[in-house]
Formats: C-alpha cells, structure tokens, sequence
C-alpha cells in the first residue's frame, strides 16, 4: 500500500522566517526612505525617483549572482544559510547606520550607506526564497511556496502597523523635533523607533530560523523521506527529479504564441509601471495631498494588503472556473476604476479605505494568473528562459516608474500621480486583450492552502 507524504508546516512556517524578515524591510524602505530624502535631504521628486530606482537596479544584478552563488557554496552550515545570516547582520547594521545618517542629516553618509545596505539585501534575497525549496519535496512545494507568501505578508503588515504606532508617536516626535529646531530641522520626524522595531524583527526573525533549522541535517532527512516514499510507491527513482535532471529538449515558440506572449509582457511592464508608482509615492502624496500625516497612510496601505490576502481563495476559484485572462481583466478593471475614483478626492475620506481594498483585490488578481500564463505559453519551449523574462519586465518597470512618475509629481504636481496610474493601467487592459494563449483554467486546488502559491 502507497503512503502520501506530508508538508512539515512547522518547518515551512521556520523557513519562512527569513521571507518574513525581508519583506518587513521592504515596506518600511518603500514608504520611509522617499520621506527621509525630501522632508531631511529637500530633494526633489525626480531624484527620490532615481534613488527609489536604485534597489531594482541593484537587484538584476544582485539577485541572480548570489542565487548561483548559493548553489555552488556548501559549507558545515549548509548552502543558503550563510548568506542569509551574513546578509541579515549586514543589512541590520546599515539600516540602523541610514537612521542615524538621517537623524544628522548627512546626505553623502546617507546615500552611501543606503546603497551598502541594498547591497546586503540583495546578498541574500535570492538564497532566502531557494531555502524552501531545497527542504521541502517537490510534490509539497505548492503549500510550502503558500507558507512562504503568508509569512511574507505578515511581515509587510508588522511594518505598516509599526509606521501606524511609531511614526504616529507625537511625544517621541516632538521631543526630536525641539531637539532638532538648533539644527534647522525642526517638524522632522524621527524615524529612529521605528526602525529599531523592524530591525529587531529581522533579526530575532532570523535567530529563530538559525537555532530551529539546521540545514544540511533537515535535507538530508528530506532525502529520507523522499526515499521512503519512492520505495513505499514502487518508484526506483524520483521521477519528476529525473524529469528535471534530463527535460525534453526546447522547440521553438510558435508565432502566435510567441505574439501572446510579447503582449503579455508588455501587459506586465505597464500594469508593474502604474501599480509601483502608487505605492512608491504613496506616502508623500498622502502626506502633501490628502494632509495624512503621522503615519496615517499606512492604514490604507495595510488595507489593501490584507485584502489582497483574503482575496486569494475567492480569487483561485473564480480563475478555475472563467480563465486567468478573463481574471487578469477584472483585476486591470478594478484597479483602474479605483485609480480613477482617486482623481478626484481632495482630502482623505473613508472611502478610500474601501478603494484601496478594491486595488488589493485586482493586484492579487493579476499576480496570481499572470506568471502561469508565461509559464503555460513556454511549455516545452524553455521555461526558465521565459521565467526570468518575468522578471526582467517587472523590475525594468519599477526602475522606470520611479523615476518618469517622480518628473511629473516635481514638475507638474501632485495630480498627475493617479491619472498616471490609471493611463498605464488602462494601456495593460488593451494590451492584454490582444493575448490569445496560455489562458488554460487552472485545475481546482486540492487544498484551501494552495490558493496563496502567487508564484512572483
């Protein structure tokens, strides 16, 4: 009799850890870091644009070089370990250093050390996403991916409720502000609590993971169970490693697939460009236009996250019944209605709240259909080819918009910033409409779990 083998949730919620830690940091650095560079630097928007860039600059680079890093380095700790414990204390280190540097003000410290503590993110991001599937079976790494997203979001929202309580804390800001006014930095908030919350979460985040997961032990009984179950099932070997180590060899993309897919990825720039120019400036438009001040934008923020989670049972459901395409539309749809509803509040009203979950729901919408769109279209042509096209469509948008949006909010003004959004992702809904492959409706999820494999 056969035996089914069975995700270690405990494992997979420790390996998770290291996501959770990471996407803590990557709130606080979307929202915080524009604040510092305008409020305490006075720069201006095309610049905070250049700089904001930066990380996804850093990461075409970064991330695929220590991702293969990781795969060859093996030492008495493991593989991905050691980069991800380097890089975490690195990354602490700088994050407290770039406080400092904006509590004194000190542009070339600032910008020197924010560009060392990317740096160090992008060291170990890599290695930290591969950790989970080098100890987790490859029939169970649909759940263990699911895990590792949940992990993900609950970080992103600790730091959006740590800007709420933090940078919200009038007494700790007042006592920095009058301490700052000799300086000619009075009304400056200090950020400085706030990032000793996070930095204290990235780095308990990661002890935990240290002292609970021992890596080269957990894969080697990995190894046994997979043995056991290809023995109990009659399989000599594993066959889907085996289809992995010897695949069929790749044939060239038919024509009209390859047109669908050259609209998809264009479809994945766009909607990339109008959605990161949102959350980018988010916290300085919210601030400047809406007068949300204290922290008060990471309300709406933390919304749409939560949303975005909620949404993704509902979301797997309604993809197997009418298509990825047809879901990918509605979500386009969704969003820019909000986008255009946006346009015209003036001043922040509850109804916001309400949008922004309505953004949360189409984000999700399209991520969780968009990547097996590619990957259905390079089936057995070359699907890691085409993966890491992905990528580079999505990360080319978020260094562009940073930047074109950052022109328009400094030489325009705050307005343009959801017409914007709204352009590009009305221009995604048109171009996506010209996609005519990969919209196979995926199979029903065999567990309420698998709903949350996003999969980008």
């Amino acid at each position: 009799m056969g035996i089914f083998m069975k995700l270690n949730y405990r494992r997979t919620f420790l390996i998770g850890l290291a996501f959770l830690s990471i996407s803590a940091f990557w709130q606080t650095y979307d929202n915080i870091i524009p604040l510092m560079l305008q409020n305490t630097f006075g720069l201006g928007e095309t610049v905070t644009g250049v700089l904001m860039a930066m990380d996804n600059v850093l990461a075409i680079v970064l991330l695929p070089v220590f991702g293969a890093l990781s795969d060859k380095v093996d030492t008495r700790f493991g593989k991905r370990m050691p980069f991800i414990v380097v890089g975490t204390v690195l990354a602490v280190c700088f994050y407290m250093l770039l406080a400092a540097a904006d509590r004194s003000a000190n542009l070339p410290l600032f910008i020197v050390t924010l560009f060392l503590l990317l740096v160090a993110m992008g060291t170990y991001r890599s290695p930290a996403v591969a950790l989970m599937p080098d100890l987790t079976p490859n029939t169970l790494r649909s759940k263990g991916n699911a895990i590792i997203n949940l992990m993900g979001a609950v970080g992103g929202v600790y730091s959006l409720i740590m800007i709420q309580l933090l940078v919200g804390d009038r007494n700790a800001t007042l006592t920095y502000s009058q301490a700052s006014e000799a300086e000619g930095a009075a009304g400056r908030m200090n950020y400085t609590p706030l990032f000793v919350s996070v930095a204290a979460l990235m780095a308990v985040a990661v002890l935990i993971l240290v002292l609970t997961i021992r890596e080269r032990r957990v894969k080697e009984k990995v190894a046994q169970e997979v043995e056991q179950y290809e023995k109990a099932n009659g399989l000599s070997a594993s066959e889907s490693e085996a289809q992995e180590s010897n695949p069929a060899p790749a044939r060239a993309m038919a024509p009209e697939v390859r047109r669908s897919m050259a609209f998809l990825l264009v479809s994945i720039f766009l909607w990339f460009t109008a959605y990161n120019a949102v959350t980018t400036a988010f916290s300085r438009y919210a601030n400047n236009v809406w007068g949300l001040t204290d922290g008060g934008f990471a309300s709406c923020l933390m919304i749409a996250t939560v949303a975005a989670i909620i949404s993704y049972i509902p979301i797997g459901q309604i993809s197997s019944r009418i298509g990825r395409k047809k879901t990918i539309l509605i979500g386009i749809v969704l969003m820019s209605l909000c986008y255009f509803a946006a346009i015209f509040a003036k001043t922040y009203e509850p109804w916001i709240n309400g949008a922004f979950a309505l953004i949360g729901v189409g984000w999700a919408s399209i991520n969780v259909n968009s990547y097996p769109m590619v990957v259905e279209m390079s089936k057995g042509a070359d699907i890691g080819k085409f993966t890491g096209t992905y990528y580079t469509f999505s990360m080319a948008a978020q260094i562009f918009t940073p930047i074109f949006s950052g022109l328009l909010l400094e030489h325009i003004s705050y307005a343009t910033l959801f017409p914007y959004a709204l352009a590009f992702s009305m221009a995604a809904f048109f171009t996506m409409l010209q996609v005519r492959h990969g919209d196979v409706k995926p199979a029903k999820k065999k567990s309420v779990l698998e709903n949350f494999d996003v999969d980008d």
